[in-house]
């Protein structure tokens, strides 16, 4: 359940569990795919439970590289340490930033090495618990939050800058909900930074080989991606935005359009993440950034 907006709530750390408490029993039940539409509570509730249930896999295969104090915008492996998207790293010690879709707070970690302040949002509990099991003996500590992206639980202009690589806007059934929640807890002038599957990828089978390089579906069709139990009820949610859909989303909820980033593949990165490879990436772009500024 979606709790309400409490704007006066002030962000506590999230509580602590053992990581290796064993997963939901029903995660072994084969989920059936399918493209149908899904609104914000249904998506909400199945994606907290998803990420509930397969955060420590998550982070087993893919902690490594995404590394315990990195700000990686995606598959590709794009550093904010070269991308700057965010600033110059100088620039960013003292400034308040609030991390959307954290998972294990990696990015935040980083931010905190800059000398930044920042607060890490997730959906998912078990996803604050590996960013608690990484954190357990370092000097370096922040808030950790447990919240909706649609309801941000903090006062107005609280924060100067806002992140979220490839957490919560790809999941979200109303995206403008999400930025115009952005803008308010943002000071004028805030920076607003996100990445998402690039929208192309849709139509495309989500496969790393060659059989992904064949447009298998229409671009054009927006109906979500679910995965369903064998009672109807979605467990998995993911939503598809055209390129023109996100940018208009972003002025929607009061945001200018900064910059769009296309990240290239590099040539040293050989992994396979999902559907993203290095085949594909040579060919097409496989992730979205989108730099945008609150007036």
């Amino acid at each position: 359940m979606i709790q309400e907006h409490e704007p006066e709530v002030t962000p506590e750390p999230a509580a602590t569990q053992d990581p290796e408490t064993p997963q939901d029993p029903e995660a072994t039940q084969e989920p059936e795919a399918t493209r149908r539409d899904s609104g914000s509570t249904e998506s909400s509730r199945a994606n907290r439970g998803w990420w509930d249930r397969n955060a420590d896999d998550y982070q087993t295969e893919h902690g490594t590289f995404l590394g315990d104090d990195r700000f990686v915008w995606g598959p590709e492996g794009l550093d904010e340490v070269e991308a700057g998207l965010l600033g110059p790293p100088e620039s960013l010690r003292g400034l308040d930033v609030l991390e959307i879709g954290a998972g294990a707070a990696q990015c935040s970690r980083w931010l905190a090495g800059q000398g930044a302040r920042p607060v890490a949002l997730d959906l998912s509990h078990r996803q604050l618990q590996h960013a608690l099991r990484i954190a357990d003996g370092r000097s370096v500590t922040f808030p950790l939050v447990e919240a909706d992206a649609g309801t941000l639980p903090f006062r107005d202009g609280s924060f100067d800058l806002a992140c979220s690589a490839y957490g919560a806007m790809p999941f979200v059934a109303d995206p403008v909900q999400v930025f115009r929640e952005v803008r308010r807890v943002l000071r004028p002038g805030g920076r607003w930074v996100f990445s998402v599957t690039h929208p192309i990828r849709w139509a495309f089978p989500d496969e790393p080989g060659p059989e992904g390089l064949s447009v298998s579906a229409s671009y054009f069709d927006r109906t979500p991606y679910v995965e369903q139990d064998e009672q109807g009820h979605a467990v998995y949610v993911e939503h598809h935005r055209t390129l023109g859909d996100r940018i208009r989303d972003v002025v929607a909820g009061g945001f200018r359009l900064v910059d769009l980033v296309e990240p290239e593949w590099p040539t040293w990165n050989t992994q396979e993440w999902g559907g993203w490879s290095p085949l594909r990436g040579k060919l097409i772009p496989g992730t979205a950034i989108f730099v945008c500024e609150r007036d």
